[in-house]
């Protein structure tokens, strides 16, 4: 069982940053890591995804070179830095851990089995 927490969200201006953080705790490690994120009325999308080491990273096109995935000292907390930010990247965002990617990343909403509750960012004015 893999609990994770967020936090970090709240109102921003365009062109303004932001960082969440999710720490999980569970019994064994190695396992990957994302953030997911759903607007109103829109399916849950892949953001960005860290591997256990933090060697490896993936992300979505629309924020590549804006947002930043990364490992804490503690490689059971991954942070993402959102730089830029626009008013689409408006959403609940929820980190998500999944338990069978062992050393690499997956940007499939299927391959991930615990999920945060979420924490919303919105951008505007």
């Amino acid at each position: 069982q893999v609990h994770l927490v967020e936090s970090g969200g709240g109102l921003v201006q365009p062109g303004g940053s932001l960082r969440l953080s999710c720490t999980a705790s569970a019994p064994f490690n190695n396992y990957a890591m994302a953030w997911f994120r759903q607007a109103p009325g829109k399916e849950r999308e892949f953001v960005a995804a860290i591997s256990w080491s933090g060697s490896i990273t993936e992300y979505q096109e629309s924020v590549k070179g804006r947002f930043t995935i990364s490992k804490g000292n503690a490689k059971n907390t991954d942070y993402l830095q959102m730089n830029r930010l626009k008013p689409e990247d408006t959403a609940v965002y929820y980190c998500a851990a999944a338990t069978a990617i062992i050393g690499g990343t997956t940007s499939k909403f299927d391959d991930y089995d615990y999920w945060g509750q979420g924490t919303q960012v919105t951008v505007s004015s």
